[in-house]
């Protein structure tokens, strides 16, 4: 039985807010709209901004560069050292010239989330750009010379991006997004029998398990594809996939995987998913781990 989660104060006041649901569809077909003007390109930008590319999330790597930057903000205002005035000045412009691309890149995560990981997503896109709109109102006050000013707002724009942190975390260590859902730890080292070779029919995806891990099997001529069954991005069923040019296409969010070795081809996901190794001995087709 799946463990009940109990959420958290700060997670269950978001989550509360129904309102969300009509800022994300708005904000949903905005994007769409957006990535729609891209024709042929969409996938492969879609690619760059998930880190498909990286084999990683690029968002938390992005993401660090305006919150660092924004942190040495903080320390020289705190300070209040005239002499650190213009590191204070030029680490807020780092800032907000980076965030915006964080910004894209965690937009086009959110597409790919829903239920109330996308409810917690539009809270925390709506405090990064209250606190965007904060920093660079202070950036502007301290061009005007009302530097006490710009720092208040300074120092508002780090609380309001602290809180908007906290629902970052939730989104990754709750709700799991961004996270490998395919890892290979309990793939079996040796072979295990998971179906009769006979019963592959040629083109059709079919599930099975390997000592109770799903695998997906799949019969292409002389040759049997084993996987992991479960997608690596948010664990969909990709049994209920469909195949395309020799690859494995997830129901859920439409992330791509090579059959030859489970390699990403189209994101959002950013995993892999195992790679098992086949042969048909005695009539049954057996599984092990690529390398065990």
């Amino acid at each position: 039985m799946r463990r009940r989660e109990v959420p958290t104060p700060v997670t269950a006041l978001v989550n509360r807010q129904r309102w969300l649901d009509a800022a994300g569809e708005t904000l949903g077909r905005g994007i769409q709209a957006a990535l729609g003007q891209l024709g042929n390109r969409q996938q492969s930008v879609r690619n760059v901004l998930h880190g498909t590319w990286l084999g990683h999330p690029l968002h938390p790597l992005l993401v660090t560069v305006p919150l660092g930057a924004w942190t040495v903000t903080l320390v020289c205002d705190a300070l209040g050292r005239r002499r650190l005035h213009t590191a204070a000045d030029a680490s807020l412009a780092a800032g907000l010239a980076t965030a915006p691309f964080a910004a894209l890149a965690g937009m086009a995560d959110w597409t790919a989330t829903d239920g109330t990981a996308r409810r917690v997503g539009v809270a925390h896109a709506l405090l990064n750009s209250l606190a965007l709109l904060l920093y660079g109102s202070s950036w502007f006050a301290r061009r005007a010379e009302a530097r006490g000013l710009g720092q208040a707002l300074g120092f508002a724009g780090f609380g309001v991006v602290l809180v908007s942190g906290y629902l970052g975390g939730e989104l990754v260590y709750r709700h799991r997004i961004g996270v490998d859902h395919a890892r290979d730890d309990d793939v079996p080292a040796e072979w295990v029998p998971v179906a009769r070779a006979d019963t592959l029919e040629d083109g059709k995806l079919v599930r099975a398990e390997a000592a109770g891990i799903p695998v997906l099997l799949v019969r292409q001529g002389e040759t049997i594809y084993a996987l992991g069954e479960t997608c690596s991005h948010l664990g969909g069923p990709l049994a209920q996939g469909q195949l395309v040019d020799g690859s494995v296409v997830c129901p859920w969010h439409g992330s791509r995987f090579a059959l030859a070795d489970g390699r990403v081809l189209n994101g959002p996901a950013t995993y892999p998913v195992p790679c098992l190794m086949t042969r048909v001995r005695e009539g049954q087709v057996e599984v092990r781990a690529a390398f065990g």
